[in-house]
């Protein structure tokens, strides 16, 4: 079976291709990839104006199955991935069961399997339970199919815990990514720390919450010559301390959310829940340096943190509502309406960050690419469409976002899986 996708312009930062050239792709791997190509009896996707990048991959995901149906299923998570551009999600450990256990990540497999053309890399939890303090069993969970460990959305607050799990984690080749939160700074805060948070009586989050774990992991990261990844970036002082780490040529790499590049702590003016999120939203010098961060390669790659939450979960007091946004379907158009169309960021960097970057971390040598050998997994998208996301349009189980409504120049057009084409809507 074959399938030639003509006259798009082939993004591919791992090869620094930039050029319109075709792609010929048969029984699901790249055959080809150079200038008038043609293939008798296949099947042509024209591609004029569009952009041929690499699959992109959102390196954190909450699927939330098992355990929060209510909130998120792995059908409706992928269905959101799908619409979004991805090709392939990296799905966060907190479900109910914790993903501790070969059982749970073979469940998460099979059901994705089921349900969905999209790649599914099920993140493995650092702990027992996330608890912060028995290692889960590593060796078992690789087995299964795990490529990282994390305990997102609870931070590994021992740091002889911590180093044990690089140690660990890093004899195997998993990747750890850690929540960067001092939680005895954090307290009870449910915003930034700052002037916003103290005209609405708010108790705040310092910036100091986030980069005295950074600088910890850092250390740890030169004491065991082993690598830790810090999620979602939030703040102009940990961009500067991983900026720091990586001049020493430390291994530690990090990760931006296309909510802390667009939005500021204002958004939680008018106290919606939805402008809710750990880490907070920052000060506008914070989002500076974000995009600094992934202009530069400082923070690697782009990811969501989609985080459904159902509807009357989010509608309380704002103390009192859960953290999070869903972003599946609207990252890559707000990446590239605030940063490649503004010049914040190079188009190449913004590929790189959704899909090299991704693929390079995790160590999926057969991802990430354009290449003549590799699996056929593409993310077609326009510079001029535009995209204005709708509720009946969401994907997701949940509708909790900020982003409703807003109209971004770029859109999403479609994905291909192995070699098979999905039109994006």
């Amino acid at each position: 079976m074959y399938l030639l996708i003509k006259n798009g312009r082939v993004v591919d930062p791992s090869s620094g291709t930039d050029e319109t050239l075709d792609v010929l792709i048969k029984d699901g791997r790249v055959e080809a990839v150079d200038k008038k190509l043609e293939a008798k009896g296949a099947e042509v996707l024209d591609a004029t104006g569009l952009i041929v990048a690499p699959g992109f991959m959102d390196m954190h995901v909450h699927l939330r199955e098992p355990g929060y149906e209510r909130k998120e299923t792995i059908a409706t998570g992928l269905a959101a991935a799908l619409a979004g551009g991805f090709t392939g999600v990296c799905c966060m450990p907190n479900t109910d069961p914790v993903n501790d256990s070969a059982s749970v990540t073979r469940f998460i497999l099979d059901r994705a399997r089921a349900v969905s053309p999209v790649r599914v890399y099920p993140i493995g939890a650092i702990t027992k339970e996330s608890k912060g303090e028995e290692l889960a069993p590593y060796a078992e969970l690789r087995e299964a199919g795990v490529r990282a460990l994390s305990d997102d959305g609870k931070p590994v607050v021992k740091a002889s815990v911590m180093r044990r799990a690089m140690e660990y984690a890093g004899s195997l080749g998993l990747l750890v990514i850690d929540h960067c939160e001092d939680p005895d700074l954090a307290g009870e805060g449910s915003m930034h720390e700052g002037t916003v948070s103290v005209r609405l009586g708010l108790k705040g989050i310092p910036a100091e919450a986030e980069v005295i774990p950074i600088r910890r992991d850092i250390s740890l990261a030169r004491l065991t010559g082993q690598r830790v990844h810090i999620a979602h970036v939030s703040t102009r002082l940990g961009v500067e301390a991983i900026r720091a780490a990586k001049k020493k040529r430390l291994p530690v790499t990090a990760e931006a959310t296309p909510h802390h590049f667009t939005l500021t702590d204002e958004a939680v003016l008018g106290f919606d829940t939805n402008a809710k999120m750990n880490p907070p939203l920052r000060g506008k010098d914070d989002v500076d340096a974000v995009i600094e961060g992934l202009a530069d390669g400082t923070l690697d790659a782009i990811v969501t943190d989609h985080a459904p939450h159902a509807y009357e979960e989010k509608m309380v007091e704002f103390d009192r509502a859960p953290n999070g946004i869903i972003g599946l379907q609207t990252a890559v158009p707000l990446a590239l309406d605030r940063l490649v169309k503004t010049d914040r960021i190079s188009l190449k960097r913004m590929v790189d960050a959704f899909s090299c970057a991704p693929a390079r971390l995790l160590g999926l040598t057969d991802k990430g690419k354009i290449a003549p050998g590799v699996e056929a997994d593409l993310t077609l998208f326009s510079l001029r469409k535009e995209t204005r996301l709708k509720a009946e349009d969401i994907k997701s189980l949940s509708k909790n976002t900020p982003f409703l409504g807003m109209k971004l120049k770029g859109a999403v057009v479609a994905v291909v899986i192995a070699g098979r084409v999905y039109p994006a809507r």
